[in-house]
């Protein structure tokens, strides 16, 4: 459906980010959670993924209350001050702001309260959850966003190495209606074999329904411009599943 691959010299298929217009996770906005460290850093990381080839970025600082008790407000000021500086800069790209949130208390304190959530697109919500163990109330949190007419997407759920042998976790999340992003980096090991080993069971399962960078660091801009993409990958997105030119 696309190209999104093309063979060099050394027959490894390269990764055309391009044709996917739309990063919908990364953590762009200065100092506010574990991404950009500053406004500066900030442009470094953005003048990155556009050099990669990215049209849109929706930047997903997190909303985890125990550590990063970012607010609607908070963010919006953030996002206006960069998308200042990107258009002083000269850097053609669009940046908008979501959030990724936890499912943790104070998310079932906004649920309980009506407060609005920040969305990728229309009523899409990021979410994740605890990568050290099973966290008893997903299901309910998730169940309390649906009622309020939000789809939750998952971030990452390859991340969640405990699953691994609980895969029927990833089955009833899409059974209730749950999207899944993957982290491209996972299929590179950027997070350790078991992860790889997730995300491809995922992706050939036919798990997801869009694609991030979770770009935090530098480190991210250079591994991604590494990137190998698996056949994997390559039949996924032949098929059109990747929902990020929607976004």
């Amino acid at each position: 459906m696309f190209k999104l691959f093309s063979k060099p010299a050394s027959g490894k298929e390269k990764f055309d980010f391009s044709m996917l217009k739309v990063d919908m996770h990364s953590h762009l906005l200065p100092g506010i959670d574990d991404g950009a460290k500053d406004l500066e850093n900030s442009l470094e990381l953005i003048r990155g993924l556009k050099a990669l080839g990215y049209k849109k970025l929706i930047t997903t600082p997190h909303i985890l209350w125990d550590m990063y008790r970012n607010t609607p407000a908070i963010i919006a000021e953030k996002l206006e001050l960069v998308k200042e500086a990107v258009k002083n800069e000269g850097i053609d790209i669009e940046i908008e702001a979501a959030a990724e949130y936890f499912l943790d208390e104070h998310m079932q304190e906004l649920l309980h309260k009506k407060e609005p959530l920040l969305t990728l697109s229309g009523k899409l919500v990021l979410t994740e959850f605890s990568m050290a163990y099973a966290s008893m109330n997903v299901k309910d949190i998730l169940f309390d966003m649906q009622m309020q007419g939000y789809q939750p997407v998952i971030a990452h759920p390859e991340r969640y190495a405990y699953l691994q042998r609980n895969k029927d976790f990833f089955v009833e999340l899409k059974d209730i209606g749950c999207l899944f992003q993957l982290n491209l980096l996972s299929l590179s090991g950027g997070y350790g074999r078991v992860v790889t080993e997730l995300a491809n069971y995922l992706l050939k399962n036919g798990f997801y329904d869009m694609i991030g960078t979770d770009l935090h660091h530098t480190g991210h801009v250079e591994a991604l411009k590494k990137f190998q993409a698996p056949p994997l990958l390559k039949e996924w997105l032949d098929a059109g599943k990747a929902l990020n030119s929607k976004l």
